[in-house]
């Protein structure tokens, strides 16, 4: 990818963002004047596939629980809130809140109906979709150095052995070399399942996928090779 094309990619998402949390700001300003957040924004196709196939990949931290509620959890609320103004803007309702007096483990509950487990990333229709579900599933189940001095690595983990196949797969079409998919303990745990991206895509990946995670997201953008 040149120089001038990578710009564009994450200028693209840096915008999407940008624009998706202008909204989510405004729940508030919304709840107290009866708006609702921009049609027009709402309504174009790009933007509902995109942030839904996101949400897709970021529902691999969750549970569905016994009153058909889909959970997510994280430690603190930054994550939450961002995925709570993406479903507002998607027209879907969700509450965030503490679980226990004394831990700082948040949880997001919603009923958006399009949500699914069962969801296969190769079945999406368009590679951003494809892109986004990946970037998503990231920011929920992957994993990087958070210390900036520590040799760099990206990797995925998930129990479903076949998402993870999936995902390689994708990542493959995209130009992003990953290592064997294999499990780090048996004995620990035998269905749990890791792949890393290989040094020499770790850019790639870093401009086509990247994240929209609070505290991923910069960590990435600090890596990226100029």
């Amino acid at each position: 990818m040149s120089e001038n094309a990578s710009n564009g990619v994450l200028k693209e998402r840096n915008t999407l963002i940008q624009a998706v949390n202008q909204q989510g700001r405004a729940s508030s300003v919304i709840q107290r004047r009866g708006q609702l957040p921009s049609e027009t924004t709402r309504r174009q196709p790009l933007f509902q596939k995109v942030m839904k196939a996101y949400l897709q990949g970021a529902l691999h931290d969750g549970t569905f629980s016994s009153n058909r509620r889909f959970r997510i959890s994280q430690k603190g609320t930054e994550w939450l809130e961002m995925l709570r103004n993406f479903l507002l803007c998607l027209g879907y309702h969700s509450w965030i809140y503490r679980e226990g007096k004394t831990r700082n483990v948040y949880v997001l509950e919603t009923l958006a109906y399009f949500l699914d487990f069962k969801l296969k990333p190769l079945a999406l229709e368009s590679i951003e979709e494809q892109k986004s579900y990946i970037r998503g599933f990231f920011d929920a189940e992957g994993g990087i150095p958070h210390d900036c001095s520590a040799r760099f690595y990206i990797q995925l983990v998930q129990k479903d052995k076949l998402k993870i196949v999936a995902l390689k797969e994708i990542l493959h079409e995209l130009g992003i070399q990953c290592g064997k998919i294999h499990n780090p303990s048996k004995r620990v745990d035998p269905d749990y399942w890791r792949v890393f991206v290989l040094a020499q895509s770790q850019q790639r990946f870093i401009r086509k996928i990247g994240s929209w995670h609070p505290r991923k997201k910069p960590l990435l953008e600090q890596r990226i090779v100029i």
